[in-house]
C-alpha cells in the first residue's frame, strides 16, 4: 500500500546509533541542576524542580536508546518492506503445472521451497477438481504461506467457487438442498465439477479449516483480487472486511442451503466480457477501491469466444500467452485454462497493457 499524505516515512532500520539521554536538559542560560541520578552520578535541577514519573527517561539498555535507521537506497521495491506482488490463476489439482510455473517465476527453487524472498504471491482461488492432485497443491499453498512468511515475504489465497464446493460436499454430502431449480446435493454438484475421490479421501480437518477462512477479496497495490468475474461479492457488504465477514460467518453456521447459495452465486461469470462489462468493473472498484480488478474462474478461452472444453477433450488445447486484459483495460483475466490443456499463469503485476 502507498505511503498516503501527513503519514510518518519509514523509521531507518539497517544501522544502529546511541545517544546519551540526560535526566534533564536545561535551557540557555540556566545553571545545571543539582539531583542524584539513577545511575548514582551528581544532576544539577533548578531551583523549585519536583521530577515527575513522565519527565524520567525510560532507558532499555544502560543509559543510551537505539533509534533504527533505514538505509539510503533500500533495496525493497514498494512501500513497508514488501517486495513484488505475483497472482495465480486456477490451479484445479494440477500440482506439477503449478510447482512449473511458480519456478519459472523465481518463486520456488528445484525443491519446492520459498525462494523470493520479500515476494507477496496471492494465489485466486479453485486449487482442487478436474486435476490429479488438488490435495497436494492445498498442502503446497499451506507451506510457501508459512516459509514466505518467515522469509519477509507472504503467500495467500481468496475462496473459489470449487473450495465452496468441496466444503460442502464433506459437511452435507448427500444432504438435498434447495438449487433453486428443484433439488439438489453438494455431492452430486461436486462430482459433475470434477471432484476426485483422491481428494476426497486424503482431505483432513486442517485442510477444511483453511478453506473455511479464506478471504473472498483483497485489494493489494490498486489491484481488487477476487475469484469470480461476477458482481456477486456486492450482495455480501459493502466494504472488503464486511464481504469477508459476512461469507465467513455464513460457512460457520453451517446451513446446507446458504452456503449452497453462496456456491452458486460465487459460479456466476461474464460480468465483466459483454457490452457493459467496464462499467460493471467500476461499480465494484467504486464500491471497494482499487483501478483494475484481477480474477480467475472464466477460462480465458471462453472470455475469447474460442471453442473449447473443461475436460480437456479437444487435443491440443487452446493457446494461451499469458493474462487477458479486458474491459477497457479494467479486468484482468488469470484462468489460463489449465484443465483444458491451456496454461497455468503465474504473473507479477502491474501488467503494462
Amino acid at each position: 500500500m502507498t505511503q498516503g499524505a501527513g503519514q510518518v516515512p519509514a523509521v531507518r532500520t539497517d544501522t544502529v546509533r546511541d545517544f546519551r539521554v540526560p535526566a534533564y536538559v536545561h535551557q540557555a542560560g540556566q545553571e545545571p541542576p543539582a539531583e542524584t541520578g539513577q545511575d548514582g552520578t551528581h544532576v544539577d535541577l533548578p531551583e523549585g524542580y519536583t521530577p515527575t514519573q513522565r519527565d524520567l527517561p525510560v532507558i532499555n539498555r544502560g543509559d543510551t536508546v537505539q533509534v533504527h535507521i533505514k538505509a539510503e537506497g533500500d533495496p525493497a521495491g514498494t512501500p513497508n518492506g514488501l517486495g513484488p506482488l505475483y497472482v495465480v490463476g486456477d490451479v484445479h489439482g494440477y500440482l506439477d503445472e503449478l510447482l512449473a510455473a511458480l519456478r519459472a517465476q523465481g518463486l520456488i527453487d528445484e525443491a519446492g521451497d520459498w525462494a523470493a524472498g520479500n515476494a507477496r504471491l496471492w494465489f485466486l482461488g479453485d486449487f482442487t477438481d478436474r486435476g490429479p492432485d488438488g490435495i497436494g497443491v492445498i498442502d503446497l499453498v499451506m507451506r510457501l504461506s508459512a516459509e514466505a512468511a518467515a522469509a519477509g515475504g507472504y503467500c495467500k489465497a481468496l475462496m473459489g467457487n470449487h473450495e465452496l464446493l468441496l466444503l460442502g460436499a464433506k459437511r452435507f454430502g448427500d444432504t438435498p438442498v434447495n438449487s433453486g431449480a428443484g433439488t439438489a446435493t453438494f455431492q452430486a454438484a461436486w462430482l459433475l465439477n470434477g471432484g476426485q475421490k483422491s481428494d476426497m479421501d486424503r482431505l483432513q480437518d486442517v485442510h477444511l479449516q483453511w478453506m473455511s477462512r479464506l478471504d473472498a477479496i483483497e485489494l493489494e497495490d490498486d489491484h481488487l483480487l477476487v475469484h469470480s468475474d461476477a458482481l456477486t461479492y456486492l450482495e455480501y457488504g459493502d466494504s472488503i472486511e464486511a464481504v469477508n465477514d459476512t461469507i465467513r460467518e455464513a460457512l460457520t453456521r453451517n446451513d446446507a442451503d446458504e452456503v449452497w447459495d453462496l456456491f452458486r452465486k460465487f459460479t456466476k461469470r461474464f460480468a465483466f466480457r459483454d457490452e457493459g462489462g467496464s462499467q460493471a468493473v467500476q461499480q465494484l472498484l467504486d464500491t471497494y477501491g482499487g483501478r483494475r480488478i484481477v480474477h480467475g474462474h472464466s477460462p480465458i478461452p471462453y472470455l475469447l469466444g474460442e471453442v473449447g472444453s473443461e475436460d480437456g477433450e479437444d487435443g491440443a488445447g487452446p493457446q494461451v500467452a499469458g493474462p487477458h486484459v479486458y474491459a477497457d483495460g479494467l479486468a484482468i483475466a488469470m484462468d489460463g485454462g489449465v484443465t483444458m490443456a491451456g496454461k497455468l499463469l503465474v504473473c507479477q503485476l502491474p501488467l503494462d497493457n
